[in-house]
């Protein structure tokens, strides 16, 4: 018998409510498991303001609200993306990103990890902005 089909699955359940945010950024973790992590990022300003990569991890980012400019290497702009658009940034790929609207932004971000591989980030370059982030590690729900 196999026993995948034997194990009862472990179903987690989540909601989102935007958290008060002053200044920099927040994480809000909705749910996760080897393969694949959901969170929500909010930014009220910078982002992810230096250039790195992801080893063994591709990331897909959706905006749930505000504006992101996505940079690559030489700080060449890969998109600007606003309400229900995004990317998929490979593995190995270098990237940063920041909020360039009025608004805070909001980044639904999927992250699927390569098995059998050590996810790192992999810094290319120093930050660029001095932002002082506020981290925020929550799940919201599960029921």
């Amino acid at each position: 018998m196999d026993t995948q089909q034997s194990e009862k699955p472990s179903y987690q359940t989540f909601s989102y409510a935007k958290p008060e945010l002053k200044r920099g950024k927040g994480i809000v973790q909705l749910a996760g498991s080897d393969l694949i992590r959901g969170r929500v990022q909010i930014v009220s300003e910078g982002g992810e303001n230096n250039l790195h990569s992801h080893r063994g991890m591709d990331g897909f980012w959706f905006v749930l609200s505000g504006r992101v400019t996505f940079y690559g290497p030489g700080d060449v702009v890969i998109g600007e993306f606003g309400k229900h658009e995004g990317i998929l940034v490979p593995r190995g790929a270098e990237y940063w990103f920041e909020s360039s609207g009025d608004e805070d932004l909001e980044l639904l971000q999927m992250a699927a990890f390569e098995k059998g591989v050590k996810v790192e980030r992999l810094d290319a370059a120093p930050q660029k902005l001095d932002v002082a982030s506020v981290k925020i590690d929550v799940i919201t729900s599960i029921r």
